[in-house]
């Protein structure tokens, strides 16, 4: 993502402070709310760098029911949504993904998360530079924790062999900070527009599911 655009969407925000939500379309592969709760579904969160692509790996994924952008893993409790991905507030871009738990596992979805992106940059992925670019591992319960350490240490094991650097992710036990959404022109960017791009890139290292 340019810094052309954040700053545009940023500008935006600040002229309308008193904006309470910015989504206003449903979700345009799964016509889900973009801030609804999903009963019965496991969440978490995950940053990769840009969140385009991010979200874009995991539409795809069997079992995934919802995904969205936003920001998430910062030091501040207010501020605009638009504001949410400055360095002030400490916030990465994120993405928000509801899985179902019976069609699906946690480690596939992690696979996923360590291969799609470079977990040993720190701050940043590829030309974003930047603590909002890092890479991030925000989760809900003990359980989910507890597997990402395993899928994180097998990774590393994996990259170490591969000789690649160290994993640099932001992982953090539930609950998952507050999650900010981006505006609706973040929201399935990928999929609005056919000329858009996101230069996420994984190391072509392979997880194993480490269980």
């Amino acid at each position: 993502m340019t810094s052309k655009i954040v700053s545009a969407m940023n500008s935006k925000a600040i002229n309308n402070p008193v904006q309470k939500s910015p989504i206003q379309e449903k979700h345009s592969i799964f016509g889900t709310q973009i801030d609804g709760t999903f009963e019965g579904m496991e969440e978490f969160q995950v940053g990769m760098g840009c969140f385009w692509g991010a979200e874009q790996r995991y539409w795809g994924q069997s079992g995934v029911v919802h995904t969205a952008v936003g920001y998430s893993g910062g030091h501040t409790e207010n501020s605009t949504n638009g504001e949410a991905s400055d360095v002030e507030t400490g916030r990465a871009e994120c993405v928000r993904v509801v899985y179902d738990p019976k069609k699906t596992d946690f480690q596939s979805l992690l696979k996923v998360f360590w291969e799609s992106h470079d977990p040993t940059q720190q701050n940043r992925q590829g030309n974003d530079v930047g603590t909002q670019y890092r890479s991030a591992l925000y989760l809900e319960t003990d359980e989910q924790y507890q597997i990402a350490k395993k899928s994180r240490d097998t990774y590393k094991e994996a990259l170490t062999q591969a000789g690649k650097g160290h994993i640099s992710t932001d992982l953090r036990e539930g609950p998952a900070p507050k999650f900010f959404y981006a505006e609706d022109f973040h929201q399935q960017y990928l999929d609005k527009n056919s000329g858009g791009s996101c230069s996420l890139k994984g190391t072509g290292v392979q997880c194993a599911r480490g269980e």
